[in-house]
C-alpha cells in the first residue's frame, strides 16, 4: 500500500537536498516529481492540479524556520495538504439520539460489502454498541448464507427472511425488531449490482425511505483508484451518501482512492478496510494515512492495535518476568501470537517510523517464514523445557528431538535457544537500567533476532530495537521527516 507513492515522493524531496532555501525556481522540479507521484497513484487529475497548486503556494510562502533544512519543510508541507485533500480529521460513525442507530450499507458488488458490514459490526461491539445485522441481499447467490456465517463467527445476530422477500421488507422489519429488542445499532447489508443501474438505485431509495438511515455508507474497492471518487460521487448524486468506507487498501491499490474521494466527492471515508480478517476495519484517520504515505509510519495505530490485544495485568507480569529472568519459551509464543493477532508483518513495519520503506517484500517473507518456525519449534517443546530454557542448551539429544518435531535441523534449534538466552539477557538489562522493553511481541526484532529478517541479517540501518545494546554515536545524514519542526 502506497509504496511507490512513498518511493517516488522520496524523489521529490532530493530535489531540494542541498538547497538553502526553497524557491520559485528550485520547487519547480520537486513539484514535478510530486505531480508524477500523485498521477501514477491514479489521483483523479483535478485533485493533483489542485494539490500541486496549493503545494506550491505554501511553499514558496513558507517562511525560513532555523534549524529545519528546505526538503524537511517542504516534507511537512506536502503533509499537511495531503491531510487536508482527505479530510483533516476523522469523523465518527453517526449515534442515533434515540436506539437503535441505522446503517445502511451500499456498493457494486464485489466491493467487499456483506464483509465490510459484519467488520463494521465487530468494529461497534468493541465499542460496547449492539448490533444487529439484516440481509437484503436476495439477488446474489449464497449472499444471506454469507452474512449469516460471518455472523456467527463474530456473535453477532443476523436478521433474513430467506430470498423470497422483498428487501424493503426485510430491512423495515430488521429495524422493528432491533427497536423492539433494545439493540443500539442496525446494519443493513443491500445489494450490489456489476454497475450502477436504475433497478439498483430505486431499491436503494424505498429502503432508505422506509428504515430512515442515520448513516448511509457507500463500500469502495480501493483498487479502482480514481474511479471510486466519480462512484462516490454518483452513489451520492442518486441517494445521499453520508460516508465512505474503502476497502481492500492493504492489497496492490496505488493510493488514489484514498486521495480522491473526499475531494471530488464531498463525503468523507469513515473506514478503511486494512485486509481480509473479520478484525480489519479501522476508523479512518488522515493525518494517519498521510504519515504511512511520506513513510513517517504511524505509532499511535501501532499503540491502538496494541491495546486491543494486551491486558495490563499481562504486561506487568511479563515485566516482573524479565526483570527476574524468567521470560521464557511460553511467554515468547504468547507475544509472537499477540503480535500475529495485530496484523502481518510487513503491514506492523510499515507503522515504525523509518521503516516503512526499509524492508524489502523478501526480507518481510523471510521474517514470516522466521516467525513460523520459531513457533513450530516452540510447539515441539516440552512445557518443561518451554519454562526451563537452560534445559536445551546442556542437551544435544534434546535438541535433535525438537528438530525432528517440527522439521528442522538441530543447528536452527541451537540458534534459536542462544538467540532467545541473549534476547532474555538484554531485556533484562534494559528493564533494570531503566528502560521499558519495548512492545509486546517485538522483542525478538533486536540484533540477536537479526535472522528473523532471513539468512542471519542484521535489522536494515537505521532500525535500532532490542538487544541492539550501547552504540557509540556515529555521525550519519538526517533522514525525511519532520525533525526539528
Amino acid at each position: 500500500m502506497f509504496d511507490a507513492l512513498a518511493d517516488r515522493l522520496e524523489d521529490a524531496w532530493k530535489k531540494l537536498r542541498g538547497q538553502d532555501k526553497i524557491s520559485e525556481s528550485n520547487v519547480k522540479e520537486a513539484l514535478k516529481e510530486v505531480r508524477r507521484a500523485l498521477l501514477a497513484a491514479d489521483v483523479n487529475l483535478q485533485v493533483v492540479k489542485d494539490f500541486v497548486a496549493d503545494v506550491e503556494k505554501n511553499a514558496i510562502g513558507a517562511e525560513v524556520v532555523a534549524g529545519v533544512r528546505p526538503d524537511q519543510q517542504f516534507v511537512k508541507i506536502v503533509y499537511d495538504e495531503l491531510v487536508k485533500v482527505m479530510g483533516e480529521e476523522n469523523v465518527p460513525l453517526a449515534k442515533a439520539d434515540a436506539p437503535p442507530t441505522v446503517v445502511l450499507m451500499a456498493g457494486l458488488q464485489g466491493t467487499g460489502k456483506t464483509t465490510a458490514s459484519a467488520k463494521l459490526a465487530l468494529h461497534l461491539r468493541k465499542k460496547k454498541r449492539s448490533t444487529l445485522l439484516v440481509a437484503t441481499d436476495v439477488y446474489r447467490p449464497a449472499a444471506i448464507d454469507q452474512l449469516v456465517t460471518l455472523g456467527k463467527q463474530i456473535d453477532i445476530p443476523v436478521f433474513e427472511l430467506g430470498t423470497d422477500t422483498d428487501p424493503v421488507e426485510i430491512a423495515r422489519q430488521g429495524v422493528e425488531k432491533a427497536k423492539a429488542e433494545g439493540i443500539d445499532t442496525v446494519i443493513i447489508d443491500t445489494a450490489g449490482r456489476l454497475q450502477i443501474d436504475e433497478e439498483m438505485m430505486g431499491e436503494l431509495v424505498r429502503i432508505k425511505e422506509t428504515t430512515q438511515p442515520d448513516e448511509t455508507l457507500l463500500v469502495v474497492d480501493a483498487m479502482t483508484g480514481q474511479e471510486a471518487a466519480s462512484l462516490t460521487l454518483a452513489f451520492h448524486d442518486r441517494i445521499g451518501i453520508t460516508g465512505a468506507i474503502l476497502t481492500k487498501l492493504d492489497g496492490d491499490s496505488r493510493g488514489g482512492a484514498a486521495l480522491s474521494v473526499r475531494r471530488i466527492s464531498g463525503a468523507p471515508i469513515k473506514f478503511v478496510g486494512m485486509g481480509e480478517k473479520v478484525e480489519a476495519l479501522e476508523p479512518f484517520y488522515p493525518d494517519r494515512l498521510a504519515s504511512r504515505i511520506l513513510g513517517m509510519g504511524d505509532v499511535v495505530s501501532l499503540v491502538e492495535k496494541a491495546a486491543e490485544q494486551v491486558n495490563l495485568d499481562d504486561i506487568e507480569e511479563m515485566q516482573a518476568k524479565i526483570v527476574e529472568a524468567k521470560f521464557d519459551f511460553n511467554d515468547f509464543l504468547k507475544q509472537m501470537r499477540l503480535m500475529k493477532n495485530m496484523g502481518s508483518l510487513g503491514s506492523l513495519m510499515k507503522m515504525i517510523p523509518g521503516m516503512g520503506n526499509k524492508l524489502s517484500d523478501e526480507q518481510l517473507s523471510q521474517g514470516e517464514a522466521k516467525m513460523k518456525k520459531t513457533e513450530a519449534a516452540i510447539n515441539s517443546m516440552t512445557e518443561e523445557e518451554r519454562t526451563n530454557p537452560k534445559l536445551l542448551s546442556s542437551s544435544p539429544s534434546r535438541r535433535r528431538r525438537i528438530a525432528r518435531g517440527s522439521g528442522q535441523n538441530e543447528r536452527d534449534i541451537s540458534d534459536l535457544v542462544n538467540e532467545f538466552q541473549k534476547m532474555r539477557s538484554l531485556m533484562q538489562q534494559m528493564s533494570t537500567g531503566g528502560g521499558m522493553p519495548g512492545m509486546p511481541g517485538m522483542g525478538g526484532f533486536g540484533n540477536p533476532f537479526g535472522g528473523m529478517f532471513g539468512g542471519g541479517q542484521a535489522p536494515p540501518p537505521g532500525w535500532r530495537g532490542h538487544g541492539q545494546g550501547k552504540k557509540k554515536k556515529k555521525k550519519t545524514k538526517k533522514k525525511k521527516g519532520f525533525g526539528d519542526l
